[in-house]
């Protein structure tokens, strides 16, 4: 089993893998996208898919801190439609209510890294946030 976690931006899309056993994630790449002019980096992500051989997608729902859903949790889940359709992949969610605002402390006090490197990372380490909070939770359903 190998799953991917998606963090989808309107910009870009955050691609991170498990570890075979379902146990860890790892950050993979960013993918480059345009909402406006319809390209979602669907091709790419199909590569990736093939490359690593993955059984279903996991994708971060930026819900609102007060557990409500606006427009960016609507762009995931229509991205998720897409995903399904395209590749036939079973798809989940995770809320990733501050994962973002983890990677970036992250970044910052572990890596040290400055503002401009931060951009270039921060997707894929959210996308790796996101999936790890779900391999968890789904260990603890498994083992507790």
């Amino acid at each position: 089993m190998r799953l991917l976690g998606l963090d989808v931006g309107s910009k870009t899309v955050g691609v991170a893998q498990s570890d075979p056993l379902g146990w860890t994630s790892s950050s993979v790449e960013i993918i480059r996208i345009n909402e406006n002019q319809g390209e979602f980096g669907l091709d790419r992500l199909g590569e990736i898919i093939a490359e690593k051989k993955a059984t279903g997608i996991v994708i971060g729902l930026p819900k609102n801190m007060n557990n409500t859903e606006g427009p960016r949790v609507d762009a995931s889940r229509r991205y998720g439609q897409m995903v399904l359709e395209r590749f036939g992949l079973p798809i989940d969610y995770q809320d990733e209510r501050l994962t973002s605002v983890e990677a970036n402390r992250l970044l910052i006090e572990e890596a040290d890294l400055s503002r401009e490197k931060r951009k270039k990372v921060i997707d894929s380490l959210a996308a790796q946030l996101i999936l790890q909070n779900y391999l968890d939770k789904k260990g603890k359903l498994i083992n507790g």
